[in-house]
């Protein structure tokens, strides 16, 4: 066989060989306009058997303000595609585990086996692509006294951050350094008025129920596409139809 068209082929067939895991009958799914648009529509898909049946009614979400590109999650990537980037103001777009919610009450409404994590002041998610921590949680055993340690802090004078559902992209063991950190769930701001740094946002009465439905047991996807790349990887991935 030809070496060159050998090489195209095992960068094509990853592509066209995945699928939604089998084991994921719940998913978050949110479709965009376009690559460089902010604002998505989010509707709730559980599965059962083979079909994925629309839960509740679809809702608005804010998304990064420059739009969207392809992030590192459970997808494979498109040969030559431009990936997430830190700072860039972008949502990272593929397939990702959710789980894990965060907050600053005491307690929410969830699922009785979904990770809640109640959020103080000793709370750092890592932004920094220099620090060995990057895009993971860290608990300080001291109050932040440092620039670095006030500028991680999880909990800011800042309501949107209150209650949040982590995104899993790029995410730890395998983040890599300036891909892409801290994407949540998480509420909006404005009223929906403002866009975000990379995060997908909602009103919070959505937030509480979707974390209300959110079900570790079920292994929860969120899928983010802009419509056109929906359109050519439904059959493939075995992505949910729209109702």
């Amino acid at each position: 066989m030809n070496l060159k068209f050998l090489a195209l082929l095992l960068c094509v067939l990853p592509a066209a060989a995945f699928e939604l895991p089998a084991d994921s009958t719940q998913c978050v799914l949110g479709l965009a306009d376009g690559w460089d648009n902010s604002t998505a529509t989010l509707r709730l898909y559980e599965k059962s058997g083979t079909t994925w049946k629309a839960t509740g009614q679809p809702w608005q979400a804010r998304l990064g303000k420059s739009g969207l590109v392809w992030g590192s999650g459970l997808h494979p990537l498109p040969a030559g595609v431009v990936t997430k980037r830190e700072g860039d103001n972008r949502s990272p777009a593929g397939v990702f585990a959710i789980g894990g919610a965060w907050g600053y009450a005491a307690s929410i409404r969830k699922q009785p086996n979904l990770p809640y994590h109640q959020v103080t002041s000793r709370d750092l998610w890592v932004e920094d692509p220099t620090s060995p921590s990057y895009n993971q949680h860290v608990t300080l055993d001291h109050e932040p006294t440092t620039a670095w340690e006030k500028k991680q802090q999880m909990k800011q004078a800042d309501p949107a951050h209150s209650l949040e559902i982590f995104i899993h992209h790029n995410a730890s063991p395998k983040a890599v350094p300036n891909a892409g950190s801290s994407i949540f769930f998480h509420i909006w701001r404005g009223g929906g008025s403002r866009p975000t740094a990379g995060c997908t946002t909602m009103e919070q009465p959505k937030l509480e129920w979707l974390i209300a439905q959110i079900n570790p047991a079920r292994h929860p996807l969120f899928v983010l596409l802009p419509k056109s790349e929906y359109t050519k990887l439904r059959s493939p991935w075995k992505l949910p139809a729209i109702e």
